[in-house]
């Protein structure tokens, strides 16, 4: 396989009547044959529309299995397709869209009121899923009414884009993330290939399609010829008895997902023998939540350590490293070594000189699934790839070849001339019983700079300030300590399951000129 379009092509042929795809919410389904064949009446749907080698295609929804076909449809095009966040505000979708250029939008019915709000003046068509009302638009299947089911062949080189996901745009405004076939293929065929999915794999796919752990890990499934199992939303108890029931093989969750799994009423007496591997990723995990899902699951675990800009997976900690309690127990706190053909460095983000083993510094990447830039951004995209390096923006260290995420850079702290990494705090203190769940920030302090604040929601009433403090003290260097405990009842997070440190630091720092970190 060398593009996307590959995947449905090469499986079609090799195992034609073997199930693809399956919608858990209305229980339709896709045999590999029929998957290829309406991704072709796709691309011949999108050639009648005008849309060329590089146009953008997009899509607007909740999971949906017609985005499967629509996205290897457009491979077949030489189109880019650009999932966006249903959650975000429709002035946030809207630059988005007209950022992108989207020439094509594939919507749910549900989100026509917010499109009704938007002026997207490059949408030359738009496609509802569901039912289209007095939009005056064609739903999807009378969209592909009459288009054949040819392969039109189209020439495709492994360097063009593909998919173009925007990052979470949490310090500004959203960025285009440009991502090759090759970079994708790489991941497909190399990242991941510990996980041992294959034809008889039961591949589920819950996280939202327009962020990489969900498109992503959708795609992963289908190249290795596995049944996979689509979810609109993630359905907490729906995905532990889907477990059992539909034989689920491999499932990867982002660690938010893996905690209130655990909540779950019965979840530690679910039928999990199926299971072979769970992957989680995408945002910091705290030891006791691992511990406990290694407890629960039963099967072998593997953290993926990437970024949208690094295709998914570049670091990749292998089950045999997980290893509570025992000689390698340490290796929890880390997220693996670099996947094949990748190199990890450690780069002071000031003077760019390499840091020793065990000093914390800037995580910097170079290896084939980088992305090919920031789409009509190349100020960001200079900023970013410093020659074949990317520069993600973590905090981390090395050490024997494994690589320890400490923070976001700017999320960390700086209190007294201290540099204090929030998720070492946050690790603390979720191993207290009566946290429920927990984020550091920094706030403003006229003798510090910054003084350390927790944020907690509770899982016991009793809990006071004190005794959060008091608990993090037996196990943290005082300066690295909170001063303060606020209380909350939900903690704002994004899709992919990273707290909103910026909206949690909002009351504190309204009215000053700057936010010191």
């Amino acid at each position: 396989m060398q593009t996307l379009a590959d995947v449905t092509r090469e499986n079609a042929a090799r195992q034609p009547d073997r199930i693809a795809l399956t919608y858990v919410n209305d229980g339709r389904s896709w045999t590999y044959a029929a998957l290829d064949a309406e991704s072709n009446r796709v691309a011949q749907a999108l050639l009648a529309a005008g849309v060329g080698a590089g146009d953008r295609i997009a899509y607007l929804d909740r999971n949906s299995p017609e985005y499967f076909p629509y996205l290897f449809g457009g491979a077949k095009v030489n189109a880019v397709s650009v999932a966006v966040n249903w959650r975000l505000a429709p002035p946030e979708m809207e630059y988005i869209l007209n950022n992108s250029g989207a020439a094509v939008l594939m919507v749910g019915e549900e989100f026509l009121d917010a499109l009704g709000r938007m002026r997207l003046p490059a949408v030359a068509a738009v496609i509802v899923l569901g039912d289209p009302g007095d939009s005056g638009h064609q739903t999807y299947d009378q969209w592909l009414a009459g288009h054949p089911d040819i392969d039109p062949q189209m020439p495709v080189e492994a360097e063009d884009t593909c998919y173009q996901l925007y990052t979470s745009g949490t310090t500004g405004l959203p960025k285009g993330v440009e991502l090759t076939h090759a970079n994708f293929l790489h991941c497909l065929s190399t990242s991941l290939a510990a996980l041992a999915m294959d034809a008889d794999s039961v591949n589920l796919v819950c996280m939202p399609l327009f962020h990489i752990s969900g498109s992503g890990w959708g795609v992963v499934g289908l190249y290795h010829g596995a049944r996979s199992l689509l979810l609109r939303d993630v359905d907490l108890p729906l995905i532990l008895r889907l477990i059992g029931a539909e034989q689920v093989t491999h499932a990867l969750f982002v660690p938010a997902v893996l905690q209130f799994l655990l909540a779950v009423p019965g979840a530690r007496d679910a039928d999990y023998a199926s299971l072979r591997a769970i992957t989680y990723g995408a945002s910091p995990i705290t030891e006791s939540v691992l511990v406990a899902a290694l407890q629960t699951f039963g099967c072998k675990f593997y953290q993926a350590y990437g970024l949208t800009e690094t295709t998914g997976a570049i670091a990749l900690l292998h089950d045999e490293d997980h290893d509570p309690g025992g000689a390698r127990a340490h290796l929890l706190r880390s997220c693996g070594k670099a996947i094949a053909n990748h190199q990890i460095r450690i780069v002071d983000a000031v003077t760019l000189a390499d840091k020793a083993p065990g000093e914390v510094g800037e995580i910097w990447v170079k290896g084939p699934q980088n992305m090919k830039g920031y789409w009509r951004n190349p100020d960001a995209t200079r900023e970013a790839l410093v020659g074949e390096w990317l520069r993600t923006g973590d905090a981390g260290y090395l050490r024997d070849g494994y690589l320890y995420i400490h923070d976001r850079v700017k999320d960390m702290i700086i209190s007294g001339g201290e540099n204090i990494y929030p998720a070492e705090i946050e690790n603390v203190l979720m191993q207290h019983d009566g946290i429920a769940d927990a984020a550091v920030i920094g706030v403003p302090s006229e003798r510090w700079g910054e003084a350390v604040k927790a944020i907690v929601k509770c899982a016991d009433s009793a809990l006071t300030e004190e005794g959060v403090i008091g608990f993090c003290r037996q196990r943290l260097a005082h300066y690295k300590c909170p001063a303060s405990v606020d209380w909350i009842d939900e903690l704002p997070r994004n899709p992919s399951g990273k707290i909103l440190k910026v909206e949690l630091r909002k009351p504190y720092w309204e009215g000053r000129e700057r936010q010191v970190s």
